[in-house]
């Protein structure tokens, strides 16, 4: 079992001020979202040795998981990532500019465009998800196998129950 943490401080604290309250679910999502932070940090300084933030390693790990040509619709990487299409233009254009992903006519609607991974673009995503998730194996492995997985159904079902909510 792991020291107590901040977490458990914060949930005492509202248990003693305010006994009623019931503030356990503060000790699941105060650490998933502290979990998530320090990992998001973690892939963040991954990526940067490839000069690219997370949100751009998204765009081009979204194009390079669509297979061959690697080519997808703005909106489709819109949608895919939940991002304005103001932000994905800002990511676009960075990632164009160094000349990792190319912007071209569709040529199944004259008023879309495609963005394509370039060959470069490949050879970096493939190399920076590599790196990525071998930062995510390293802190994995403070659990046991057997953990990991109960941890991701565990998740995969709240995950599905929230979202669900959301709808």
């Amino acid at each position: 079992m792991a020291e107590r943490d901040d977490v458990d401080g914060i949930v005492e604290q509202w248990r003693r001020e305010r006994p009623s309250m019931r503030p356990e679910p503060m000790a699941v999502f105060g650490r998933i979202y502290r979990l998530a932070r320090l990992v998001g940090d973690a892939q963040e300084r991954t990526y940067a040795r490839w000069s690219i933030t997370r949100g751009e390693f998204d765009v081009l790990a979204a194009l390079r998981r669509a297979g061959a040509p690697y080519t997808l619709p703005p909106k489709a990487l819109t949608a895919s990532l939940m991002l304005t299409s103001g932000g994905m233009t800002g990511r676009l254009d960075r990632l164009e500019r160094s000349g990792l992903v190319r912007r071209s006519p569709d040529p199944a609607d004259r008023r879309g465009l495609q963005v394509t991974l370039t060959d470069a673009g490949r050879e970096l995503v493939e190399e920076a998800a590599d790196a990525g998730l071998a930062v995510q194996r390293r802190l994995l492995d403070a659990l046991p196998p057997e953990d990991q997985e109960r941890l991701a159904e565990l998740l995969r079902t709240l995950l599905a129950a929230v979202a669900g909510q959301e709808g």
